[in-house]
Parts: C-alpha cells; structure tokens; sequence
C-alpha cells in the first residue's frame, strides 16, 4: 500500500490562479483488487483548458484530474501487466488503482520520448490535427495564421499548415519563440505579440489577408484576424486563453461585424468532432515525427509539489512548447 500525494484544489481562484489555492496531500493508495492495477504516474500534463475547471467543475478538497502516463506496477488482471506504460486521466496524483476500462497501453515510437503520448502524439496534437483540417477545412493556396504558435497545439497545427504546403504565420510571447517557428518549425513568418501589436503584424506579414485562422487566445487576436480575413475565410476556435482568467471567461471582440460581410465562418470544436479520426491522426503523426517534418519542444518540471506552478506558468508564458510534470522516473 504506497503512499500518494495529490493535488487538490481547496479554493476558488479569482483571476489568476495562487499556489495558495492549491494544497498537497498525502493518502495511502490500497493494493490491486481481482481486475485491477495499480498505477504510479511518471508524467502528467497542464492546459490551458484546465482553468475554467478552477472555477467551476473541479471538486475542492478532493484530487484533480488531468493527462497523464503512468507504470503499471502492480496487476490483478490479465488485461495489463506490470511495467506496461499506459495514459490515463488521473494525474495530479502519484499512485492510484483503476480497471483496465480506464487506461490505454502506450507501444514505444521509434527512438521517440515517452513524453511525445503526451503530446504531439497524444490529446493536444490531434487536437490541432482535426482542428485545422477538419474544422478549419484547410484547403490548398490557404494563407494561415495560428495564434501562440510555439505552443504545444498551436505548434502542430502550424506545422501541419506547412506540410499541407501553406503559407503560415504564427503569433507567439517572446522573440525566442519567433525565432523557433522561422528556423525548426519552418514558419513563413512570426512575430511577438509583446513587442509587436498583433493587427500591426498581421498587416505587417499577411499582406495578401488570411483564409484560416486558427484561435487559441481570442480577444486582441480575434479581433486582428477577423480586420484581414479574405471573404468565405474560416476561424476554428481552439481556445480563448485570453479571457480564462476573467469572470465567465470573458473576452472582447470588436471585428464581429467583419463576419457578415466576409461570409466568414466561426466554429468551435472539441477532440469529440472527430474521433473517427483517430487513427489516420496517429499514422501520419508517426511519420511526421520519424520523418523529422514535425519538431516539438518541451517544459518540465520536476515533482508533483510543482503541478500547481505549471498551471500558472501556461499563463505567465513560461512554458515553451508542452508543459509537463515529472512525477517519478
């Protein structure tokens, strides 16, 4: 019976989050029952997407939920046996037990990381991958923009653009990160939100306007998309990160009347869109990876005490790339 420590979330942040609205407890996790394992987690993941769960969704005082992989080290069921390494949706813990039902063996990809299951090959990376071809239609000559383009979604949809042979530009926090999107990600172009206004690069770089426009933040760089999108252009809304730390995750578009006179379409999605595509996802994800046509980056930390300063971080711009957790070795 080892003992865990997990993350729960004892208050209700306003704005955004505190480590005080955090706390780490430890528990006793019990041994395997008849049917089940028991599972020590080695990495986990934080989203953005996670932050409206702090205000309304995630239980207080009980343990949080987000993606992780983890070890089997002890098994009662046929189905999995230990040492297996399988994804589940029980991070911000360090040990727990479930049913087989629940968990999905992970095969090794090549020479590749573990950690790509938890990216580029996992949730955020088919995320972007039907986003931008499903939801977005992307279409050949279509002129790009993906709002903060080194992150872990936005990067693959970026590159994806790329590989389908569009012209791409991508927003991004720091001067850094412009940088990667040009030389690794292969970017036609890409500017720093902070030192460059996003309308004034958007017209400094899409001088021909933009057909699709890929949105993780929403506010300023909606409304910038929406002053140079080409009439019939399409906007597949990932997330709005700029108001999730807003009551109702508020945020402020001005551009809205640009939609009807541009015929522009404005659709929201989730991975339930299109399920049906999970495994072309993970055969052309392979390839691209194994290719070298798909590059990532990654920011971890070390300890579970660190999970909560991972969740603020995606809002402080600390993370290049995915932001990871490194609950055991």
């Amino acid at each position: 019976m080892p003992k865990s420590r997990s993350i729960q979330l004892v208050a209700r942040p306003e704005g955004l989050p505190q480590e005080g609205d955090f706390a780490v407890v430890e528990t006793d996790v019990p041994d395997a029952s008849e049917g089940e394992v028991l599972v020590q987690n080695l990495y986990m993941s934080v989203d953005p997407a996670m932050r409206p769960r702090l205000s309304a969704g995630y239980e207080l005082n009980q343990p949080m939920a987000a993606g992780a992989i983890g070890r089997v080290v002890q098994s009662r069921t046929p189905e999995l046996a230990v040492g297996d390494i399988v994804s589940n949706g029980l991070g911000f813990r360090e040990f727990f037990v479930s049913a087989p039902p629940g968990l999905r063996r992970l095969e090794p990809v090549g020479d590749l990381p573990l950690t790509v299951h938890m990216h580029v090959l996992g949730g955020t990376g088919f995320t972007a991958y039907g986003g931008i071809l499903d939801i977005a239609g992307l279409k050949p000559g279509d002129k790009v923009f993906v709002s903060t383009a080194a992150g872990a979604v936005g990067s693959v949809a970026a590159q994806i653009a790329k590989i389908n042979g569009n012209w791409v530009v991508g927003s991004t926090g720091s001067a850094e990160k412009a940088d990667w999107l040009l030389k690794e990600a292969g970017l036609d172009a890409a500017f720093d939100y902070h030192e460059t206004p996003v309308r004034q690069g958007l017209r400094q770089h899409a001088t021909e306007g933009i057909d699709v426009y890929f949105d993780n933040v929403g506010g300023d760089h909606l409304d910038a998309a929406l002053a140079v999108m080409n009439p019939l252009g399409r906007v597949a809304v990932c997330g709005m990160i700029s108001g999730y730390n807003e009551p109702g995750a508020r945020t402020t578009v001005r551009n809205l009347a640009n939609v009807i006179y541009g015929r522009i379409n404005i659709r929201g999605f989730t991975l339930a869109d299109f399920m049906s595509r999970r495994a072309q996802f993970v055969q052309d994800m392979t390839g691209w990876l194994q290719e070298g046509r798909v590059r990532y980056q990654e920011t971890v930390m070390d300890g579970i005490e660190k999970a909560p300063a991972a969740l603020i971080g995606l809002f402080q711009g600390l993370n290049t790339g995915k932001m990871l957790v490194k609950l055991a070795d």
